[in-house]
């Protein structure tokens, strides 16, 4: 559809109340059913749930007023889990990319971002130079030197 149509139709849509506004999606999904010559781009699963859930109220007669408020908070519910899930590739593709550059290259040093490696559980401290002091009152390991 071109630009200068879908705006023209969407003036006209927005004079509209709601439940004209519904009459509307109804005669359009039905057009779609019939006409289309191309499949519309697939909802992401939260906006399938919220179309869901929206046809579920209008069949049960729920007023248009209670439907707008429903599908206003579940608009804002839909921002915040696409943050979570946005966040939550980020986090994943960071890991993804430090595991590959620690795999293509084990000897690097790790970079800045990520964290330090922890010593080994059974690494024992240096031992002290030969002829170095000792901690005061602690008997050494070493023999002493004459």
């Amino acid at each position: 559809m071109n630009p200068s149509l879908k705006d023209r139709i969407l003036r006209k849509i927005e004079s509209l109340p709601d439940d004209r506004g519904y009459q509307v999606l109804d005669y359009v999904e039905f057009l779609e059913s019939k006409y289309a010559e191309r499949q519309a781009p697939p909802a992401n699963v939260f906006t399938r749930f919220a179309e869901g859930v929206e046809d579920t109220m209008r069949a049960g007669r729920v007023s248009t007023t209670a439907i707008a408020q429903t599908m206003d908070l579940m608009n804002k519910a839909m921002g915040v889990l696409n943050g979570v899930s946005a966040a939550g590739k980020s986090v994943a593709s960071d890991l993804m990319t430090t595991a590959s550059q620690i795999t293509t290259n084990p000897l690097a040093k790790p970079n800045a971002t990520a964290p330090a490696a922890a010593a080994p559980a059974s690494a024992s401290p240096p031992a002290p130079a030969p002829g170095a002091p000792t901690d005061a009152g602690a008997p050494s390991d070493r023999p002493s030197q004459p």
